[in-house]
């Protein structure tokens, strides 16, 4: 079993940035791609970004592109979520989830606040 803990999150003006990590743990840990959701309050969850654990390509929902950037840290098994330019409509609860083989989304993170305020 995989465990995802999300940390990072909280309250900022719009504007400014914060960066979000998803530590994975558990079973030895092999992923095909891991990625970011979130869900805003009365909404639906929705796909922000995903890269690929070999780390040769990602993708972000289009309203984020040029904001925020994923990463990741094989040695230490955690992806990141650099959001910049932060916008009242980013606010939501930010999920990390782990595409274990290529099948979909099998293990979910508890999710992170964030807020951002006008």
């Amino acid at each position: 079993q995989v465990q995802l803990v999300e940390s990072g999150g909280g309250l900022v003006q719009a504007g400014g940035s914060l960066r979000l990590s998803c530590a994975a743990s558990g079973r030895p840990f092999r992923s095909y791609a891991m990625a970011w959701f979130r869900q805003a309050p009365g909404k639906e969850r929705e796909f922000v970004a995903r890269i690929a654990w070999s780390g040769s390509s990602t993708y972000y929902t289009g309203s984020v592109k040029g904001r925020f950037t994923i990463s990741r840290d094989s040695a230490k098994n955690t992806v990141f979520l650099q959001m910049n330019s932060l916008k009242p409509e980013d606010t939501g609860v930010y999920y990390c989830a782990d595409d274990s083989v290529g099948m979909g989304y099998d293990f979910w993170g508890q999710g992170t606040q964030v807020t951002v305020s006008s």
